[in-house]
């Protein structure tokens, strides 16, 4: 039931200013015609060096603006401030409940509480596990309760943020806003969390494009971002990856497209020549159907005689001829594990950084060599054709 929006603000104002009662606190959206100064505003009490404080991090187009403020100082001020402001929503989550707010369009205000789904950390035990191990992105961070997931999500987010942040390079990323495309983004819980960590982490401005070629996935996506106060900056089509209408990417993910969906989006971002490229190959049937209809090279008939070696033998050989292509074409790459098994037995990482170095004759003649004695031609092989048409060698 719809209640006065003044009065339910007002509600929330003890939550946010008692520091043993408050978790954490998410104000982002904006009210039918209206603009706010923040796109989103993250509050939460830290225990710094001083005491404990109120950390208010607040978004704009650009960066994020982080201010500490003591409880009995101007802390009341600050939150004043952001109530004042027109959000669209608040998510407040304290030790006894979750309350989130959302105004309507008649400017009224919808109020839902729960109970926590489990006991919150105090923040000085959620400190020490931290420093004993530190996450890229903080698992209690509000993203996590918007886009769902467990302990196991957040671990291969945070697995896949450290293997970015190993090759990352913002010098070497030419646009302002970053460009970043997810091709066959799916429910885009690392495309969310990737932003996340360059906005917020990392402090860079960014534009983000997922896409995917089912409109329920877009749909449901777009409503997450519009959630998270991130519409304007993360957006979502419905498209197939050689479709999608795209021009320039500084940063490419294709995270478990299924299998020649990962050659597609590898063959866009070739073309774009994309300076970082992250790619999670997933079902590798193309190669695998061309093992079937050959014969296997002398005296390798044994592993491709029985069907689980063959399916096994097809991913790593499909990934291997990936990672060559890219180098023939000006990319270094590394192929790592980028989470446990455990967690998923999709668990490799294409990584590759363009250096417009050139290929070397030895892999140009592994390359050929390989495919020619499999009698295989990869899919990636055949989308670059014309790219691959000067650098190697004819059948």
């Amino acid at each position: 039931m719809a209640e006065a929006l003044d009065a339910a603000l007002a509600g929330l104002r003890s939550a946010l200013l008692d520091p043993q009662r408050l978790v954490y606190a998410v104000a982002a959206g904006r009210r039918r015609n209206t603009a706010t100064r923040w796109r989103r505003v993250d509050l939460r009490p830290v225990d710094l060096k001083g005491g404990r404080l109120l950390q208010v991090t607040a978004y704009d187009d650009r960066q994020a603006h982080t201010a500490n403020h003591a409880y009995d100082g101007n802390a009341a001020t600050a939150v004043d401030a952001l109530l004042a402001e027109p959000f669209g929503s608040w998510h407040v989550k304290t030790v006894e409940e979750t309350v989130q707010l959302r105004v309507t369009k008649k400017g009224l205000a919808q109020v839902h509480r729960s109970a926590p789904t489990a006991t919150p950390q105090r923040h000085s035990d959620r400190q020490a596990h931290d420093r004993a191990k530190p996450h890229l992105l903080d698992p209690g961070d509000p993203l996590f309760d918007v886009i769902g997931g467990g302990a196991a999500k957040r671990r291969q987010v945070d697995a896949f943020l450290r293997a970015t942040d190993a090759v990352l390079d913002p010098e070497r990323l030419p646009h302002r806003p970053v460009r970043v495309v997810d091709l066959g983004c799916g429910h885009a819980y690392l495309t969310f969390a990737a932003y996340r960590w360059l906005t917020g982490v990392r402090n860079l401005p960014v534009d983000l494009l997922g896409v995917d070629v089912r409109a329920d996935s877009r749909e449901r996506n777009a409503a997450i971002a519009e959630r998270l106060g991130w519409s304007e900056q993360v957006r979502f089509v419905a498209s197939t990856i050689a479709d999608a209408p795209i021009e320039a990417a500084d940063i490419v993910l294709a995270l478990h497209a299924c299998d020649t969906a990962t050659d597609e989006a590898l063959a866009r971002a070739v073309r774009w020549r994309a300076p970082l490229l992250l790619a999670g190959p997933c079902c590798h049937h193309d190669v695998q159907r061309q093992l079937v209809a050959g014969a296997a090279p002398h005296p390798y008939a044994l592993v491709a005689r029985h069907g689980i070696l063959r399916e096994r033998f097809g991913d790593v050989l499909t990934d291997a001829l990936r990672a060559a292509l890219l180098r023939m074409l000006g990319y270094r790459v590394d192929v790592v594990e980028f989470v446990d098994s455990e967690h998923t037995s999709r668990n490799l990482l294409l990584r590759a950084t363009f250096t417009d170095a050139p290929a070397s004759a030895e892999t140009l003649a592994e390359y050929r060599a390989l495919t020619s004695d499999w009698g295989v031609r990869p899919a990636l092989e055949r989308l670059l054709a014309a790219e691959l048409a000067t650098v190697l060698p004819p059948w």
